[in-house]
C-alpha cells in the first residue's frame, strides 16, 4: 500500500462511517433497530458498489433471510435480525480499524504485495457470515418461567437439512452467488474464508494458514469480528 492508497482509503472510510454515525443503528448495549440496520447497510452498499452490483447484493440478502436470521443459536446476537446487526457492527469495527492497520502494514516488507479499499473492507465484513442466512429454524422447548409455571420457549436450532462447506468458505460461495465478479477479488475472498482463524480450518489447510495472515484484510476482519461480539455484545 502506498501513501496515496492510504489517503484514498481514509477519505472513503470516513464517508462510510458518516453514514453509520448519522443513523446510529446499534446501541452501546448491543440492542438495535432492525429497520435502521437495513437502511444503514443498504446506504453503505450503494456507496461501495456499482448500481447493478448493489441491487444484486441487496436482492440476495432479501431472498436469503439475511435481515431476519439470528447470528447464532445461543451466543452473540441470537435474536431475530441478529445476523444483519452483527454483520453491520463488524463492518463498523473494520472501518474504524482500517486506516491504522493500513498505515502499520505500509511500513512492512509486504506493503507492495497487498492493497485494500474501503469497499473491500465493507464487503468482506458484511458478507463474512453469509453462511448463516437462512441457516436456523425456530423451535420450542418446555421450560419453567420466573413464576415457576411451565411454558413453551422459542429457541433457534440449525436446520436439519442444512448443507454447509465450512463457515468461511460457504460465505465466500454465497457472496459469489450474489456477485460473481468478486471471483477476481482474492483478498476479499481470503478475508471472508479465514475470518474464523484456526478454528475453522482443516488439518490440511492449517499447513499454509500463516500465508493468509500476510493479507492485512484477513487480520482486519478477524479483529473486527472478535471486537464486535466481545466489546459491543453484537
Amino acid at each position: 500500500m502506498t501513501n496515496e492508497d492510504i489517503t484514498t482509503l481514509k477519505n472513503d472510510v470516513n464517508k462510510l462511517l458518516e453514514i453509520y454515525n448519522a443513523d446510529k443503528p446499534i446501541n452501546i448495549d448491543g440492542t438495535f433497530d432492525i429497520e435502521k440496520i437495513k437502511s444503514t447497510a443498504c446506504k453503505m452498499i450503494e456507496v461501495c458498489l456499482s448500481e447493478n452490483d448493489a441491487e444484486k447484493l441487496k436482492a440476495w440478502m432479501e431472498t436469503h433471510e439475511f435481515w431476519t436470521s439470528p447470528a447464532s443459536s445461543k451466543f452473540h446476537c441470537n435474536v431475530k435480525g441478529g445476523l444483519s446487526a452483527h454483520s453491520l457492527m463488524v463492518a463498523y469495527q473494520a472501518l474504524v480499524f482500517a486506516v491504522p492497520v493500513a498505515e502499520n502494514f505500509s511500513g512492512t516488507k509486504r506493503a507492495a504485495a497487498f492493497n485494500f479499499t474501503a469497499s473491500d473492507v465493507f464487503i468482506a465484513a458484511i458478507a463474512h457470515d453469509f453462511c448463516k442466512a437462512g441457516f436456523y429454524q425456530t423451535e420450542f422447548r418446555h421450560t419453567k418461567n420466573l413464576s415457576g409455571n411451565w411454558t413453551y420457549e422459542p429457541y433457534f436450532k440449525v436446520k436439519a437439512d442444512s448443507r454447509n462447506l465450512g463457515h468461511g468458505n460457504e460465505s465466500v460461495l454465497n457472496l459469489l452467488e450474489a456477485i460473481p465478479e468478486y471471483i477476481n477479488n482474492r483478498p476479499v475472498l481470503e478475508a471472508i474464508s479465514r475470518h474464523m482463524g484456526f478454528s475453522d480450518v482443516s488439518e490440511n489447510e492449517s499447513y499454509n494458514y500463516s500465508n493468509f495472515l500476510q493479507n492485512p484484510l484477513v487480520i482486519l476482519i478477524q479483529l473486527a469480528d472478535q471486537t464486535a461480539a466481545q466489546w459491543w455484545d453484537c
